[in-house]
This record gives C-alpha cells, structure tokens and sequence, in this order.
C-alpha cells in the first residue's frame, strides 16, 4: 500500500476494512473509517467509495470521539 495521506483516493488503500456505524441510514448518507497498517484511520465517504479519504492520527479520532460523546458538536444537527 502506498503512504496514507490526506486526499488519497479511498480505493489506493487496499488491504483495509472499512466500518461504518450501525445507525447509517440505508441512503447511504454515512461516512466509514479504516484503521491503516501504520496507526492513522482513514475516513470516507460511503456513497463515494473509490473517492477521497482523510486521514487521522489515533489521538485525532480519540479527540473528535470524546468530543462527540461529550455533545460538543450537537449543535451542527440540531434544528
């Protein structure tokens, strides 16, 4: 596999299984993430599988996750 960086098509990283959540709706309107052989985790969006992924430093991920179990970013889905 070729060196993970921000950008990267989603389909160069071969080799990795992709994850999404359980609560993804069945439009397809969810986003998956990959854990890469070096650490980092990819991130893309489902319904462009073979488009752009961004990559993520583990202590990345574990920010935006404690953030989002926290409610930090409820607001962006609120009405």
């Amino acid at each position: 596999m070729p060196h993970a960086y921000n950008g990267m098509a989603a389909r160069d990283l071969q080799g990795v299984v992709w994850q999404k959540s359980r609560h993804s709706n069945s439009q397809g309107a969810c986003v998956e993430f990959a854990k890469l052989p070096g650490g980092e985790v990819a991130v893309r969006n489902s319904r462009y599988p073979d488009g752009p992924a961004l990559v993520y430093t583990p202590a990345e991920v574990e920010a935006m996750l404690l953030g989002v179990k926290d409610g930090e970013f409820d607001h962006l889905i609120q009405d």
